[in-house]
């Protein structure tokens, strides 16, 4: 590396510290905003795995949600519910494995959960294997079914790894999107049946130590025209946290940027995972002109109005010369989206 070059990763090195120090302070504010509704953090079982999320009138997912991640081998749940006015704060806290807070602070103003999530992943996780997830995320990985998710923490730290990466996968239905009933508590994946097997786009970025994935199916319908502002597809979810640790964009990269050394070639022999993203649910284009309006979800928020526009048109996700019916992880192994940790390479390499 030339002297140029070596200043110059100095110089977003030290960018990157004083804002990973700005993170962790927005987070201990953030303390301020969240009303216990139930702590029952006190009773959490030694060396659990603890999930986190954020969630806004989710009541339709979060019984499958929690009954998917309890199954996997989480010990406790620690939600933030934020302005939810659909009973998911009350049903959540009336399960014994969550613990619960409460805020009617913005989404955005709080980098879109993030600065609640890193406060309580300080105060309740550090030291732990922490997962957080959204609540349209379900997490997968070779073997899932029969090694649960200590199993699976037990083998990355025997491999010196102390965080676990995935690739969303889109999940959508074959008709419109409107189309079809989903009762609460019912497996998602019975009507999100289809997904995009590729193509996916790396973006290197030296400085986070990981590239940028984009491809699936809301790249090929939704973006098509302006590829680059597709959704970003990798996440590192599933970390074994220190309180000096921040999330910089939702849960894409961590910070300091070594934490995102887990699956810079998904597919390639790295031990990786997928999370089912389950957004595409007949509720989604009912909810889409709220978004559209709420503009919580973006820092650009209206740049992304023609997003919610084709959303709320009810379109059809499905096309016969690309979508695949999923069929479990050994088929997204094959395809490359997620990694089984033999050194094997996939078609999608």
């Amino acid at each position: 590396m030339t002297t140029t070059g070596r200043a110059g990763a100095l110089r977003e090195a030290y960018r990157l510290r004083w804002r990973r120090r700005d993170y962790l302070w927005r987070a201990f504010r953030a303390r301020h905003v969240l009303r216990p509704r139930a702590d029952r953090t006190a009773a959490i079982p030694a060396g659990a795995v603890r999930a986190f999320s954020t969630v806004r009138n989710e009541i339709g997912r979060l019984p499958w949600f929690l009954r998917h991640h309890r199954a996997l081998g989480v010990g406790h749940f620690l939600f933030v519910v934020n302005d939810s006015r659909d009973g998911s704060a009350e049903y959540l806290a009336e399960q014994p494995d969550c613990s619960v807070w409460t805020t009617a602070a913005g989404y955005k103003d709080a980098r879109f959960g993030m600065d609640w999530a890193g406060w309580l992943l300080a105060r309740h996780g550090a030291g732990h294997w922490c997962l957080v997830l959204d609540a349209d995320e379900l997490l997968i990985y070779p073997q899932w079914q029969d090694r649960p998710l200590p199993a699976l923490t037990a083998a990355l730290e025997a491999r010196g790894r102390r965080a676990f990466g995935t690739l969303s996968v889109d999940l959508y239905p074959r008709g419109r999107l409107s189309e079809g009933i989903v009762p609460p508590g019912t497996d998602p994946l019975r009507h999100l049946c289809w997904f995009d097997p590729g193509p996916y786009r790396q973006t290197p970025q030296p400085h986070l130590r990981v590239p940028l994935f984009q491809g699936g199916v809301r790249d090929r319908v939704f973006f098509a025209d302006d590829p680059r502002r597709a959704p970003t597809m990798n996440k590192v979810p599933l970390v074994k946290w220190h309180w000096r640790h921040a999330y910089r964009n939702s849960t894409h990269s961590l910070l300091p940027p070594q934490m995102n050394d887990v699956f810079s070639l998904p597919g390639h022999g790295v031990l990786s995972g997928a999370l089912l993203h389950t957004k595409f649910l007949p509720s989604v284009v009912a909810s889409a002109a709220e978004e559209k309006r709420r503009r919580q979800h973006f820092a650009r928020a209206e740049a992304h109005d023609a997003y919610y526009d084709a959303l709320a048109a009810d379109p059809v996700l499905w096309d016969g010369a690309v979508s695949q019916r999923f069929a479990g992880w050994e088929q997204l192994a094959d395809c490359g989206l997620i990694g089984t940790g033999d050194g094997s390479r996939s078609r999608n390499g």
